[in-house]
């Protein structure tokens, strides 16, 4: 067929006539012009989207390629970085830095409005999630070039090592509120081995600066025997713990930091009242804090620690209390 034989179509085999005089090649030169999205609403489907916006991201890797060309990274303190409930932002010395579990409200609207505002657009290297509850997996808003979303295994990056290992969300509320119990309601089982899903987890041991740096998570408070044994010595431990006990009880909490003896434990996962309304049911961990042997209250968002600085310490409790960064 010679091309002024060709009539305006559609490509369903219909006369568009929406369109006369649009050749199957201008109708593509059209879309490709207009982009994709005009393209697919001229082809009459909505079956195909988008399910990340991070291509509109600001940016580039400019810095990521910088940390890979280096040979050398300096000594020094590590960064960590208080963003509310269970987000960390940890900056190896050499630079390099993880952004940990961010939050955003449930966006079925069925457990409530508990962040105050959306997650500040930080600017990271690596962001990562532990599990995909709400409250630890808005991926989509640290403005970062690499994503280790529930990752298991090692990850190794200019000065950072990363250890994911495989475990189970808690599934029995020790508290006053039994969230789990909605998972019946659901028609799931939350405990395992027949868990649903979203009650897997992740915990991350975090290497860098000399500094091993746990991030529990809502990891179950009896993991098998392998599980401590893999973890293997910590420096610094993050935890979830409240005044309402929501994840772990005051006696499981101690419990684990009694047999991981780190030398610094962050509490998280609390009433936050910079971040965090009390539609989240949750309480500030000051009274958890409090009945600790050696405690310090923070006076801001952002500390700083080193090896030289922490090798003398033992279950030293450090409590950001209302502090958190927002931007």
């Amino acid at each position: 067929m010679e091309k002024k034989d060709l009539k305006p179509v559609r490509l369903d085999g219909k006369v568009d006539e929406l369109a006369p005089g649009l050749s199957r090649r201008s109708f593509f030169m059209a879309a490709g012009a207009a982009g994709v999205g005009t393209a697919t609403s001229l082809l009459g489907t909505t079956d195909a989207k988008a399910q990340s916006t991070d291509w509109t991201q600001p940016g580039n890797n400019n810095h990521v390629i910088e940390l890979q060309n280096k040979t050398a990274f300096s000594e020094g303190a590590v960064g960590i970085d208080y963003y509310g409930h269970c987000a960390f932002k940890i900056t190896s010395p050499g630079g390099a830095s993880i952004m940990v579990d961010p939050w955003r409200d449930d966006p079925s609207g069925a457990w409530g409005l508990w962040f105050k505002q959306k997650f500040a657009e930080t600017p990271v290297d690596i962001t990562m999630s532990t599990h995909t509850h709400f409250d630890h997996d808005a991926i989509d808003r640290p403005v970062s070039t690499m994503v280790l979303d529930r990752m298991v295994g090692t990850f190794e990056f200019a000065d950072l090592k990363i250890t994911g290992f495989a475990d189970k969300h808690a599934c029995v509320a020790p508290g006053w509120y039994n969230w789990t119990n909605a998972l019946k309601e659901f028609g799931v089982e939350a405990c395992a081995p027949n868990n649903v899903g979203h009650m897997d987890m992740v915990v991350y041991v975090i290497e860098t600066g000399g500094i091993r740096t746990l991030i529990w998570g809502d990891n179950r408070p009896d993991p098998a025997p392998e599980f401590w044994d893999a973890i293997g010595q910590i420096d610094v431990l993050t935890i979830p713990v409240d005044g309402s006990q929501h994840i772990l009880s005051y006696e499981q909490a101690d419990a684990i930091v009694d047999k991981l003896k780190p030398k610094v434990v962050i509490p998280t996962h609390y009433l936050n009242e910079t971040t965090t309304y009390t539609l989240s049911t949750l309480a500030p961990a000051d009274e958890w804090v409090k009945a600790q042997k050696s405690y310090k209250m923070l006076d801001s968002a952002n500390m700083q620690l080193d090896t030289a600085e922490i090798s003398g310490m033992n279950k030293e409790f450090m409590y950001f209390g209302h502090n958190a960064q927002t931007t």
